[in-house]
């Protein structure tokens, strides 16, 4: 089912952040973590799923993912902490 997302990948806790949006989260952590495209998430090794918030349409995730990747570093870190304190990766829980 497809399901529009932004989500936070990290390599470590407190590591290298990047932020994206997708319509299909699950396989979308899985290319990933499996590094089938080059790009961001495999030069630095972000293959940890630590944040995410689901969105009622495309518009509104990619809107969100504009706003979260305006902000600071610190902000990020927030919304994690927030939800993931022990910065797990989720992945299993949205399997």
């Amino acid at each position: 089912m497809k399901q529009p997302a932004v989500y936070i990948m990290s390599n470590k806790r407190n590591g290298t952040l990047y932020t994206g949006v997708t319509s299909d989260l699950v396989k979308r952590v899985w290319q990933h973590k499996e590094k089938v495209a080059d790009g961001f998430t495999k030069q630095y090794g972000c293959s940890l799923l630590v944040w995410f918030e689901l969105a009622d349409s495309m518009d509104a995730a990619i809107l969100r993912e504009k706003q979260i990747k305006a902000g600071s570093r610190a902000k990020k870190l927030g919304l994690i902490e927030a939800m993931n304190p022990e910065w797990n990766d989720l992945y299993e829980t949205i399997r």
